[in-house]
């Protein structure tokens, strides 16, 4: 529900050449053209959990670390099972997630000290409930800061373009702006001309009709 369909897959083979599916893989984008996957499979030792929460009920502590070490033996082989079957880089990260379904599970998990040991040993880290969907969360925001920067690409792009767009109408509009004052000069020197013809040809009038009623006078 946190990922959208087109960025995980399910009951996929994530090994080269295997058959074995993992239950969930996360596509990832890779360097190249393909993708990376991340394999999440989810385990629930429910008979050895449940004699534990029982031996713990009944508080004999032999029984208490009887369970535990049932437990302990368990979780490691379902984490060697992960590691062999779904982790192959560069196909895959070099870890897989193996997801708990319940906090009290995951919460005993993680007081047993497992959660080094498995990273150190198997590369499979342990997920609850709540921390897998912060992790998911954290993937879900790494997929938006992806998309934001190839649309930055664009946006640089597209950018860019009008840039050169705008220096090409910037140029236009300064050769426009020449020709038209080049114009404005040829019309103030024309109009000037012209005045000044007009002008010295209504003086030649005006000297005329003075000389007549000169005359008439």
């Amino acid at each position: 529900e946190i990922l959208s369909k087109e960025q995980y897959e399910e009951n996929i083979a994530t090994k080269k050449g295997s058959k074995n599916v993992v239950e969930f893989a996360v596509k990832l984008p890779s360097d190249g053209a393909g993708t990376v996957y991340l394999p999440i499979d989810s385990k629930f030792p429910g008979d050895t959990y449940s004699a534990l929460r029982e031996a713990v009920e009944s508080g004999d502590r032999q029984s208490i670390e009887s369970a535990k070490k049932a437990l302990v033996q368990r979780i490691k082989g379902e984490a060697k099972d992960i590691h062999d079957k779904y982790i192959d880089p560069p196909n895959t990260t070099e870890f897989a997630i193996m997801f708990l379904p319940f906090e009290g599970l995951y919460s005993e998990v993680v007081n047993m000290g497992l959660v080094e040991v498995f990273q150190r040993e198997y590369k499979v880290n342990i997920a609850g409930p709540s921390t897998m969907a912060a992790l998911l969360n954290s993937l879900q925001m790494g997929f938006k800061t992806l998309a934001v920067q190839k649309r930055s690409a664009e946006v640089w792009k597209i950018l860019g373009g009008v840039k050169t767009e705008f220096d090409k109408f910037n140029d236009v509009l300064v050769m426009t702006q020449q020709r038209l004052d080049q114009a404005n000069k040829e019309l103030d020197k024309l109009v000037g001309v012209r005045t000044r013809q007009i002008q010295r040809q209504l003086k030649d009038v005006e000297s005329v009709n003075l000389s007549e009623q000169n005359l008439f006078e």
